[in-house]
């Protein structure tokens, strides 16, 4: 496996460790969720791990892509001074006051276009258990995912800290030809919310979700680095194998190239 650098590929995508994933595509370096910090407690959640490689080693970064900002597992200290540093961020409204001039919120189904002619839409995530969304229509905070198109380039679906297979679904209807699919597992949890149940996909439904989506290649993030992980890389594995789908899975160590 090829250790990501400062070198871009034509297309790549690896994960740095906690949901921090790198994205080349279409000429153009993303970050998915920057987390950069070295291990630490902060109160709720502890973060076991720091990244595989420093923010330093990825050379320059024309956008970042912030699932939400409220948490610091998606969003660290060090993460978030590399969003507000970058030239673009894409998050949801409730996160973009707090991350720069250059954040832009999006709301669901929301699509951005890049001068370079990459476009992003904003698809719709659920952060907890389906029976605790709230009249605003989120659970725990707004949360999004992303799917990123670029001629010439695969589709790439980044699912951001998300629960609902329904999600996935309408994602699937709407974008029918998903290449890549960037899914967060690790059935996270926190025991004093929603009766300490999954905030995240556990790894059964991480390969529902794979199926649902038909996607040919599968990286799966958000599985390692914090405490409140219930699930790692070999249930990962695992689930995909007895769904029969362990092909698509695209393994390789942190830090470095998925594809």
């Amino acid at each position: 496996m090829t250790e990501i650098s400062p070198q871009r590929n034509a297309f790549g995508v690896g994960v740095i460790g906690g949901p921090t994933t790198v994205i080349d595509i279409h000429g153009l370096r993303i970050v998915v969720d920057p987390t950069f910090d070295p291990p630490g407690d902060y109160g709720y959640l502890q973060k076991t791990a720091g990244p595989a490689i420093p923010a330093a080693a990825l050379g320059p970064i024309d956008l970042v892509l912030v699932s939400h900002g409220q948490h610091p597992d998606n969003l660290d200290t060090s993460g978030r001074a590399l969003a507000v540093s970058s030239p673009l961020v894409l998050t949801t409204p409730s996160s973009a006051p707090e991350l720069g001039s250059r954040a832009r919120g999006l709301v669901p189904w929301e699509r951005f276009s890049h001068p370079s002619g990459l476009r992003i839409t904003a698809t719709p995530a659920l952060h907890g258990p389906a029976d605790e969304v709230t009249p605003e229509g989120y659970v725990n905070c707004e949360v999004r995912g992303f799917v990123i198109e670029a001629p010439g380039s695969p589709t790439v679906y980044v699912g951001g800290d998300n629960a609902s297979l329904a999600a996935v679904a309408e994602v699937a209807r709407r974008f029918p030809g998903i290449d890549v699919a960037v899914l967060n597992a690790g059935a996270a949890h926190v025991p004093t919310k929603y009766d300490d149940r999954p905030l995240t996909f556990t790894s059964d439904r991480a390969a529902a979700a794979a199926e649902i989506l038909a996607a040919p290649r599968v990286v799966v993030a958000h599985q390692d680095g914090w405490a409140h992980f219930a699930e790692g890389r070999s249930d990962t594995a695992r689930a995909f194998r007895q769904a029969g789908i362990e092909a698509v899975l695209q393994e390789a160590p942190l830090g470095s190239w998925s594809l």
